[in-house]
């Protein structure tokens, strides 16, 4: 079995478990707090990743870690993980519960690459006109790529719109190059 359909298999537990809790948005705020911390740590990442680590050590890892940070229901979630050797999946796990409950909660994520860094109202306007074409609720990502010259590279979901200069330079060279070939 896939790591991500094993994870997705945790992540709905853990969905289920915190709604019975009425810990839900605790719970994700605390997998949020995971998968930074976890990003930001290639050694946690590979202690929590290795076999020959036992359980116990992990287990006292994460009290140190997000014991007091964490709420009991996520500080059990993990300890469970771990204990059934789960811990290789406990970030992809984390990402795909941040999934669910996106989708659960109708959240769409979107990205924006720009070639300068966006200002906060350029930011909000585009937040806004995305949000108004969809429905819902957005969460923006921006991103600073140089390389795309001028204009954006917006993507929602499974969609991209590519207003930048470099794409539209690419397209221009395709299209010279077929005229020269006929």
């Amino acid at each position: 079995m896939s790591e991500i359909t094993v994870a997705l298999r945790y992540a709905k537990a853990l969905i289920d478990l915190a709604e019975e809790q009425k810990a839900l948005e605790a719970v994700k705020t605390d997998m949020e707090l995971f998968l930074n911390t976890v990003k930001g740590s290639s050694e946690l990442e590979a202690v929590l990743g290795n076999p020959i680590i036992s359980h116990s050590k992990k287990i006292h890892i994460i009290a140190d870690i997000f014991g007091n940070k964490v709420s009991k229901v996520t500080l059990a979630f993990l300890n469970i993980m771990v204990n059934k050797g789960r811990g290789e999946v406990l970030y992809t796990t984390a990402h795909e519960f941040i999934g669910l409950y996106d989708l659960k909660n109708h959240i769409t994520n979107a990205k924006v690459v720009t070639a300068s860094p966006l200002s906060a109202e350029n930011k909000k306007k585009m937040l806004d006109d995305v949000q108004k074409a969809i429905g819902g609720t957005v969460k923006l990502t921006d991103k600073v790529d140089p390389s795309l010259i001028g204009g954006f590279v917006l993507t929602v979901g499974d969609r991209q719109v590519d207003t930048s200069i470099a794409h539209s330079l690419k397209r221009m060279k395709k299209d010279f190059a077929q005229v020269a070939i006929k």
